[in-house]
C-alpha cells in the first residue's frame, strides 16, 4: 500500500488524516507486518490495506482505494 506521494505505508508509521486528524499504523496485512499488540492473528483475515489508530475514531482499516479519497499522509517513520 502506498501513500499518494508514492511512499510505501510502514508498520508504526505516523500520519496525517485530512490534514487535522492523527494516527499510527499498527497493522499493515499488504506487507505483512503486525505490532505484537495487533498480530496477524487478529488482522490478517482483512487481506488487504493497513489498520491505523487514529485520535478520532479509534482503530480504522483503509485500503488503496481510501487513500485516493482521503488525504493520509507520512509524518515520520515509527
Amino acid at each position: 500500500m502506498k501513500y499518494q506521494n508514492g511512499q510505501e505505508v510502514r508498520l508504526g508509521d505516523k500520519v496525517l488524516i485530512d490534514g487535522k486528524y492523527s494516527g499510527v499504523v499498527i497493522a499493515n496485512m499488504d506487507g505483512a507486518e503486525y505490532s505484537e499488540k495487533e498480530p496477524e492473528a487478529k488482522w490478517g483475515y482483512l487481506g488487504t490495506g493497513v489498520m491505523i489508530d487514529t485520535d478520532f475514531g479509534g482503530l480504522v482499516h483503509y485500503k488503496q482505494e481510501n487513500m485516493e479519497h482521503e488525504e493520509i499522509a507520512l509524518v515520520s517513520r515509527g
